[in-house]
């Protein structure tokens, strides 16, 4: 009899990878074509279509959940995927060569001690990898390279996999976002807005999209003189407008003030005009830097909007810190559950490591943002540059006040409207198929934004469509280079190579099997503005996501009433089966004496059922 599996490591949804490994036939597995060698043997996971196998190598896994693991490792151009020999029960990792972040070789040919000599492997998704080889002739040399060969494949001139993957779904994720019809949904152009096409060839800012809104009143030479004043040119333009009172959420990077406090009577005269649009006494401007970072900045060029010169603004500072001080703060989360969840301290420990208290800034950055629209004043968001913690802040507030984005959807078009085609340094932050692991623009800004919104559906458990899985097969993809959604710093980069005519989308995966990302308790309500608390007391650590690694975690993942719904949900399912084949013999001629009162009560079954709402 085979031993149950103990997964160790994945990327795909849960339901995913037990079809693929139940069900080898499912997604045309090439599996046969890819075998360099008879030599090698049959795998025990599926490959996806365009993977192919590069080499396969006993080795000792040294577990840190329980002793070492003898077994033998499978690399791809796409995976690192280990089964155990003869382990009971049986241990399997399988890893996106994309999430791994750093390969090093561990010990020397005169290293003493047992399994002291193989290889180490940092993963930018919390967990670490060791792989103990014996000692003779060099044998760690061919694994090592072709590892680290496949695992960055742009430092080597090899393609991303994206680029060689032949996955087809039946949706086609691409056309989940168009930005017309997003601004036609929110009610635009007005008589106040316009849509302007001035970034067509992305020549008034290289990291904007090509479509943008933009005061009426503003003419494209005014834009001009406005982007020579913002940061990498990236000008206030609108994000969102309140139906309502017209109050609108626009995003930019800082004025170039200067250590000399320099004026730009243009930058001065556009603000106004987005103040004067829906009649707001004064703009707010929300700083997301520390005000200490914004004056520093100075230094360089930066800055901010003094109340000297706008005076019809009132500038408020949001003190969430700066890229490095969030890449520190996950490390030392990181060092606080991975391998072993720090018990004796865990409060304190928890606490040092500050990530939680930045989880609260930007939510409670974001709730004043909302809370400014819902009183009908207009706000202007930036940070340094525009792309980091003003994403967080317009994308949070915009989940706050459109419930829209709350559908599955609504939120892959608010991802694709407000991180990837407004230039999130994706490329930068995450080091896609790039060994330098020490580069200091990589950044967990768009993981803790994903942690937000978890924070989120815990707070407001009824609201959002979409379930946690969703949350965490985005993460998961956004390492994994297996989908082009992620790739690239911004849209200018995105259409020079070529991504959507040569790259899968994500929204494909998750379009074509929605059901898997919906949530059981969804209960759509259209005005509802959500306002979480952003108290130290109400937020946690997104434990099944950060210790998902510890198999003791995993095991309890699922909450019991969650756990209950879906079994009635499957009850539900088994009824109306019940029910539909007492359908089919009453429409026999057999069964006339039924009345027709009854067969017309169960003609449409699930009209009933599916306002069952179960109380918990």
């Amino acid at each position: 009899m085979t031993a149950p599996h103990v997964t160790l490591g994945e990327v795909l949804p849960e339901r995913a990878v037990q079809n693929r490994l139940t069900n080898p036939g499912t997604e045309n597995c090439s599996l046969c074509a890819s075998r360099e060698s008879l030599k090698m043997e049959p795998l025990a996971v599926t490959l996806l279509p365009g993977e192919e196998r590069v080499i396969d190598k006993d080795i000792m896994y040294i577990c840190p959940f329980s002793r070492p693991v003898k077994g033998k490792v499978f690399i791809t151009n796409y995976r690192l995927y280990f089964k155990s020999a003869d382990a009971d029960p049986s241990v399997t990792l399988n890893v996106p060569l994309g999430a791994i972040g750093r390969v090093e070789k561990m010990g020397g040919a005169s290293s003493r001690g047992e399994n002291s000599y193989g290889l180490d492997i940092t993963c930018k998704d919390m967990r670490n990898l060791r792989f103990a080889l014996k000692q003779e002739g060099h044998s760690r040399r061919d694994i090592f390279d072709i590892l680290f060969r496949y695992a960055f494949p742009l430092s080597h001139g090899l393609l991303l996999f994206a680029y060689l993957s032949q996955e087809k779904y039946e949706e086609n994720g691409w056309s989940v976002y168009k930005p017309m019809e997003e601004f036609r949904r929110q009610g635009l152009p007005t008589d106040k807005w316009r849509i302007t096409f001035i970034n067509d060839n992305y020549e008034l800012c290289d990291t904007y999209p090509t479509i943008l809104v933009v005061p009426f009143k503003a003419t494209e030479e005014d834009l001009r003189k406005v982007s020579t004043f913002r940061s990498r040119g990236r000008i206030p333009v609108l994000s969102w407008i309140h139906r309502e009172n017209q109050a609108v959420i626009c995003r930019c990077s800082q004025p170039l003030v200067g250590m000399s406090g320099k004026r730009n009577k243009d930058d001065e005269r556009y603000l106004d005009v987005i103040r004067e649009a829906n009649g707001t006494a004064k703009l707010t401007i929300y700083d997301a830097r520390p005000s200490v970072n914004a004056v520093a900045n100075k230094a360089t060029g930066g800055g901010y909007e003094g109340d000297d010169t706008y005076q019809n603004a009132e500038l408020v500072f949001l003190d969430i810190h700066n890229i490095h001080v969030m890449r520190e703060s996950l490390k030392k989360l990181k060092d606080i559950v991975y391998p072993n969840v720090e018990e004796s301290h865990w409060l304190s420990s928890l606490e040092s490591t500050h990530w939680l208290e930045h989880i609260k800034l930007v939510l409670s950055g974001a709730i004043q943002v909302a809370d400014k629209i819902s009183g009908g004043n207009s706000v202007v968001v930036h940070c340094s540059d525009g792309w980091d913690r003003t994403a967080q802040l317009t994308s949070l507030a915009m989940l706050m006040l459109d419930s829209h984005y709350r559908t599955l959807r609504g939120f892959q078009v608010l991802l694709e409207k407000e991180w990837i085609s407004f230039g999130h340094k994706f490329a930068s932050r995450i080091g896609h198929g790039d060994k330098n692991h020490a580069d200091q623009d990589r950044s967990p800004i768009f993981v803790q934004f994903i942690d937000c919104v978890w924070q989120m559906t815990k707070q407001f458990p009824t609201a959002f469509e979409f379930n946690e899985r969703l949350l965490m097969t985005i993460l998961d993809h956004l390492f994994s280079c297996r989908f082009g959604t992620f790739l690239y710093n911004c849209e200018s980069a995105r259409d020079t190579n070529e991504v959507r005519s040569k790259t899968v989308s994500l929204w494909s995966l998750v379009n074509s099997d929605s059901t898997s990302y919906l949530n059981p308790f969804y209960t759509p309500e259209s005005s509802r503005v959500l306002y979480p608390v952003a108290s130290m007391r109400h937020l946690e650590l997104w434990v099944t996501y950060y210790i998902r690694w510890n198999p003791r975690i995993r095991q309890q993942q699922q909450s019991p009433v969650e756990q209950r719904y879906m079994e009635l949900l499957a009850l539900r399912d088994e009824y109306l089966k019940k029910l539909e084949e007492l359908q089919l013999t009453d429409s026999s001629p057999n069964s006339s004496h039924l009345s027709n009162s009854s067969a017309s009560n169960a003609a449409s079954p699930t009209q009933h059922i599916n306002h069952l709402h179960t109380p918990f």
